[in-house]
């Protein structure tokens, strides 16, 4: 048999599967950047979450300054430092003065408050175990564990309301960001494409509007809810008025939680002095939380975004879970800026798409 000539047709050699300029290859390669991106950005929240948070803090002061800035420039024309200084000067005059006026007593109080909850959780755990509720002998130990984290909850209100290192921190982030917000979004929108960059402009300016506006509502409630508090216990000459106060303002910051936990340490000091007081803190109790329900939040909520309180709530306890007790004071302006960045997005979306944006309260 005769030997077949050899081919004169040039070898062509296809791609194969480790060839990153076939189709199929390069586009499996992008959807698996994108979950390694993701499981990244998952990775470095967890494990980064302080540091973070603290970044997160200082934005948010940041936008809280950069409220009173721009509330201070409809009356003074002056430059934008120069406001920045007042409005810094009247916010820690402020606190400054509110700790030289009851710094003293109050850092007394917390010591009789931690005392004052420890013995009533303690004739609560006897009564229920006198009704055989819980087992006599797993009442102490429950109490035991429950009063450590009543100490450290006292301990938690303490560093919000003391200067910690992390305050200082954030502070600090938070004045830089304040002086020149204009520098940085240029900066982060100089590491997007052209074409996004007047979307994140239009986003940041939102979102900032947004976080003014529900940062002035809490501040509303915070300081309506505290003195309100103090007030109406004053009358009734409850022990720690002054201190429950502060407590019931500074906790009013986080819905929800805040006003459980400052309604269960309200009615805890009442009851240990009498049982009309004790009373008279739970009537105090549900007209403080009812009027800020009723007429605060929804008045704030109609110029903000509104949260569904099941939605806030869960994110509050999946922070809380995550970073403790930092997460759970962030969850709420953090699942508001969320709520806003998405629903800008959609909007745009539908209008590069030619739809109507239709976009529901969460």
């Amino acid at each position: 048999m005769a030997e077949r000539p050899p081919t004169t047709e040039p070898h062509v050699e296809r791609p194969g599967p480790a060839e990153f300029r076939d189709p199929l290859v390069r586009r499996e390669m992008q959807k698996a950047s994108v979950w390694f991106g993701i499981a990244l950005v998952i990775a470095g929240i967890i494990y980064l979450g302080k540091p973070l948070l603290l970044i997160v803090g200082g934005g948010i002061l940041a936008v809280f300054l950069d409220g009173g800035v721009r509330l201070v420039g409809r009356f003074l024309p002056i430059p934008r430092g120069w406001r920045l200084l007042l409005v810094l000067l009247l916010g820690f005059g402020f606190l400054g003065w509110v700790f030289w006026f009851a710094g003293t007593a109050i850092a007394a109080q917390f010591g009789a408050l931690r005392q004052v909850v420890i013995a009533q959780f303690e004739r609560v755990a006897e009564f229920a175990a006198s009704l055989g509720l819980v087992p006599h002998g797993e009442a102490a130990n429950m109490g035991s564990d429950l009063l450590g984290g009543i100490g450290r909850l006292t301990s938690a209100v303490g560093s919000v309301i003391g200067a910690t290192a992390s305050m200082i921190v954030m502070i600090v982030i938070g004045i830089f960001l304040a002086s020149e917000p204009r520098l940085y979004d240029r900066g982060i929108a100089w590491m997007l494409p052209l074409r996004a960059r007047s979307g994140f402009y239009r986003i940041a300016e939102h979102a900032g509007f947004t976080l003014r506006r529900l940062l002035f509502g809490r501040l509303i409630a915070m300081i309506f809810e505290g003195v309100f508090t103090w007030f109406m216990l004053m009358l009734a000459s409850v022990p720690m008025a002054g201190l429950l106060g502060l407590v019931t303002g500074v906790l009013a910051f986080i819905p929800n939680i805040g006003a459980i936990v400052s309604g269960l340490l309200m009615i805890a000091v009442g009851f240990s002095a009498s049982t009309d007081q004790g009373i008279w803190c739970i009537v105090v109790y549900f007209l403080v939380h009812n009027i800020d329900a009723y007429l605060v939040v929804p008045y704030v909520a109609r110029r903000t975004v509104d949260l569904a309180p099941a939605v806030l709530l869960a994110m509050q306890l999946l922070m809380g879970a995550l970073f403790g007790i930092l997460g759970i004071l962030f969850a709420d302006p953090i699942l508001a800026t969320l709520k806003v960045v998405l629903i800008d997005l959609s909007r745009q979306h539908a209008a590069r798409e030619g739809e109507p944006s239709e976009v529901v309260a969460a």
